[in-house]
């Protein structure tokens, strides 16, 4: 399946939805549907179907989290869900190579480069949402030392005893 033909089969919901135009959002959803055609196989042979699951679970993530985290109002909900999202494909790449002794190395070896697309795209977009993210400034805790109760000296003797001297 080409990517120019799958997007002419979407509906038009997701395609004038304004987050089809994150270009990861959009790898994604095309991941997950050519990811059926591998999930289909893997659960062909019986050592390999926990792997299938793992897989559809882990690229359904990844648009599932862009998705979630567009729809987050401040740029560190977004990041956090964008992390999520990298997450996933970092982990639909490795059930790719562990597939491939089951899809091939050709199939999963084109997998991987394109989830490894979106990992690029998400490794941009997490640190852009974190660059507007408020910073806490630096607080000083203070106490006053005199509010503190005096250490019990032989509670002190004692831990002391049991602790190994360097």
């Amino acid at each position: 399946m080409k990517y120019d033909d799958w997007v002419n089969t979407l509906p038009t919901e997701i395609t004038s939805d304004a987050l089809w135009k994150v270009e990861a959002y959009r790898l994604a959803l095309f991941a997950s549907d050519v990811g059926w055609l591998d999930i289909t196989k893997l659960m062909g042979d019986k050592r390999t179907v926990g792997l299938s699951d793992q897989l559809y679970r882990s690229l359904g993530s990844i648009g599932a989290n862009l998705a979630e985290g567009y729809s987050r109002g401040s740029h560190k909900d977004r990041a956090r869900f964008y992390e999520y999202s990298l997450g996933s494909a970092r982990e639909s790449r490795d059930w790719y190579y562990k597939a491939r002794h089951v899809l091939g190395n050709t199939v999963s070896e084109h997998r991987i480069r394109f989830i490894t697309q979106i990992v690029r795209l998400l490794l941009t977009m997490v640190p852009q949402q974190r660059g507007y993210t408020l910073h806490e400034e630096k607080a000083i805790y203070r106490s006053d030392l005199n509010d503190l109760l005096p250490p019990d000296q032989e509670i002190i003797n004692s831990l002391l005893q049991n602790v190994p001297l360097p």
